[in-house]
């Protein structure tokens, strides 16, 4: 089983990071197999993959890499740009998956519609790994650290997850900013000769709660607030935009039959929820509304829907692992 780190020539802040990785160790690194004429540099079960287009059209990278190179591929960190309304400088974090589209919509930014992807287990501490070194290498209060709530592709059925350098040319191209994602992978795969961080382990961890948060803004700030504590692990993270809920006529909400409510948060949540699970076998997967940006409504018809697929929701501080 391989880990695969995927980087693409066609974003300077994708390509920028991986070179950056490739010269912070650069004795650990050999040629690794190729995929579709793309090299890759590998070291131990870890191959650092260099494509030629967008990172979010490659569909399925885990299936084309064993059919390729006979090696099963247990996860997929992308290097990517990312971009803002606010032009803001930030190093953002997220996992993957649009399920709250129909399937006759067009994925704004690939992927496929009603799909989310497991939420790699590495999330959460790696959250907190990267404000670390956004501190450590004093890119930290210029970039914001930030969680992003779950959105675009590729598709892929293995735990994956985006991790970002944002919001404009200026910064995509910041050699500060890459060599900061270069030392979160180093640090949080272990390259650098520490355990790593953010494997998630049945035996180990059986038990432990899964944050899967629901509602707020695309930065998820309240559910932020609590994947920065340690021990909390991260799954999916689905704003209220991907949350499709019409309003329902007063008799609906008077009789309290929430199931009459139309749109695709039912099944974006049944896909989120089913996701995460599989990215954390033994594990309780725990809700955690944003309440506040919730209609009060929406707030009693996503609490019955949850009370319908046994999910419980908790409170901030019912997040942090024992172990």
């Amino acid at each position: 089983m391989v880990s695969l780190l995927v980087a693409t020539y066609a974003d300077v802040a994708s390509i920028n990071p991986a070179c950056a990785l490739l010269a912070l160790l650069p004795s650990l690194w050999r040629p690794g197999p190729s995929l579709d004429s793309c090299a890759s540099f590998a070291h131990g079960s870890f191959r650092l993959l260099q494509l030629h287009g967008r990172i979010v059209y490659e569909d399925h990278l885990e299936r084309r890499w064993e059919a390729q190179t006979g090696e099963k591929v247990s996860e997929i960190i992308f290097m990517s740009r990312h971009t803002a309304v606010s032009n803001r400088p930030a190093l953002t974090v997220h996992p993957i998956g649009i399920p709250h589209l129909l399937p006759h919509e067009t994925p704004p930014a690939g992927g496929r519609p009603g799909w989310a992807a497991p939420p790699n287990s590495r999330i959460g501490p790696w959250f907190r790994l990267l404000k670390s070194v956004a501190v450590s290498q004093s890119l930290f209060p210029e970039f914001e650290i930030t969680l992003e709530a779950t959105h675009h592709g590729p598709e892929t059925e293995v735990p994956a997850m985006f991790v970002e350098i944002g919001s404009t040319e200026e910064y995509w191209q910041r050699q500060d900013a890459a060599k900061a994602i270069a030392m979160l992978f180093s640090q949080g795969l272990g390259l650098d000769g520490s355990p790593g961080v953010g494997v998630w382990s049945q035996e180990t961890n059986n038990g432990d709660k899964v944050l899967l948060g629901l509602g707020g803004g695309h930065y998820v700030p309240r559910h932020g607030d609590i994947a920065v504590k340690e021990g909390v692990w991260v799954g999916h993270l689905l704003s209220g935009y991907s949350l499709v809920m019409e309003e329902p006529p007063p008799q609906v909400l008077k009789s309290k039959n929430y199931a009459q409510i139309q749109g695709t948060w039912k099944e974006a949540i049944k896909e989120a929820v089913a996701a995460t699970r599989k990215s954390f076998p033994g594990g309780e997967v725990v809700v955690h509304l944003d309440s506040k940006s919730f209609k009060g409504w929406q707030r009693s018809a996503i609490t019955w829907f949850l009370s319908e697929e046994g999910v419980s929701i908790g409170k901030p501080q019912d997040f942090a692992s024992s172990s």
